[in-house]
């Protein structure tokens, strides 16, 4: 990740706190053998307010019923469990949604996958999934009951890009992120994915919005926090970039040509060294899951990106009589102020590259 997002708090963290209850107050309570009535959440009554829309008014709407069923359904496969599974949920629960320790691999959190909860629960864990994986969707998130309890997804998204300015995706640095200005969004990647892990899918701090090439051609469902498979290597935990951490990061890159034949210039032909050394671990998985390298040197390849850079510099030369360490020197200053408009980031190493390769040798330089 090129860098962080700043985390914006919004009424749509509401849904979370809705979930909370319901898990901690309702579901992990259920062995007591109360039964399972509307009472049970006298202590919300916003929460009671929207369930009692949903699960009595005569008008209730059909994916509205299909929560309050849904959360009675899992009240009742949590009655039979003793008090260390309860123990056991309520640790999962709470690993699931420490999205930073999550990603910093803190040996604390007792990460709990889908199928790790199915190993000993079969019948809840398939309940639990219908559940999660579909809180986060436009037919429950935009019932008018719920809506007005926690507000609309696109005005967070609104509140967000007000807040994060630099306008493109953090996880590539290469495509625009659609801005205040314009009437549509991005959409909002489960950045633990929500088909794997279960408690977090309506978690803002596991939601961000990335550009569509990272989300869906290249993320995907990838698992961050865990290594790919692999026949030779066990699959294990890694630590991977928090989206919202506190502290910025920079990654440096450095470029290596084979060859000063730009033409026939081919993905094989590229070495990237990424850095600093302090963050290569989050950086290594940053790169598998974003598919950066094979991204990077497309790009470099490309006739529309690494051999108009390269043209740039040369009509700067035959036009204006501009060497090219002096365009080297001011697109260092635009690096430094601006990375990522028109892919400073890249282009500057990717010129530092062919400079070093002796491509500008030739060139007579200004006196």
């Amino acid at each position: 990740m090129l860098f962080p997002y700043t985390y914006v708090p919004h009424q749509m963290e509401k849904m979370q706190e809705f979930i909370d209850f319901i898990f901690f107050e309702v579901w992990c309570k259920a062995p007591i053998g109360t039964e399972f009535t509307l009472e049970l959440f006298d202590n919300n009554p916003d929460l009671k307010e929207v369930l009692t829309s949903f699960g009595f008014a005569s008008n209730a709407p059909t994916r509205g019923k299909q929560f309050y069923k849904e959360i009675k359904a899992i009240y009742a496969l949590f009655e039979p469990l003793t008090p260390q599974q309860i123990d056991q949920f309520k640790q999962w629960y709470k690993a699931n949604n420490e999205i930073e320790k999550v990603c910093n691999n803190d040996p604390s959190t007792q990460l709990a996958r889908y199928s790790d909860i199915a190993a000993i629960h079969v019948d809840l864990t398939e309940q639990l999934g219908k559940f999660f994986k579909d809180i986060y969707s436009h037919s429950l998130l935009n019932l008018a009951a719920l809506r007005e309890k926690i507000g609309e997804i696109d005005d967070h998204y609104h509140a967000f890009v007000k807040t994060n300015k630099t306008g493109k995706c953090p996880f590539c640095g290469i495509s625009d992120l659609l801005s205040e200005y314009h009437s549509k969004r991005e959409a909002y990647d489960h950045y633990l994915p929500k088909a794997i892990y279960p408690f977090n899918s309506i978690n803002f701090k596991n939601l961000v919005p990335a550009c569509h090439y990272c989300n869906s051609s290249y993320k995907t469902s990838k698992n961050p926090t865990y290594t790919p498979k692999d026949p030779v290597r066990t699959v294990r935990r890694r630590v991977v970039f928090y989206p919202y951490k506190t502290t910025a990061h920079s990654i440096d890159l450095k470029v290596d040509l084979q060859h000063s034949d730009i033409t026939k210039l081919t993905p094989t032909d590229i070495t990237l060294q990424f850095g600093p050394v302090a963050i290569n671990d989050e950086i290594e998985t940053w790169k598998e899951v974003y598919g950066i390298e094979e991204r990077y040197k497309a790009k470099f390849c490309g006739d529309n990106d690494g051999k108009y850079w390269l043209t740039q510099v040369l009509d700067e030369w035959k036009e204006d009589g501009r060497d090219p360490a002096h365009f080297l020197r001011t697109l260092t200053r635009q690096t430094q102020n601006k990375p990522f408009a028109e892919c400073n980031f890249l282009k500057k190493p990717f010129l530092d590259a062919c400079q070093s390769i002796g491509l500008f040798d030739a060139l007579p330089q200004q006196q």
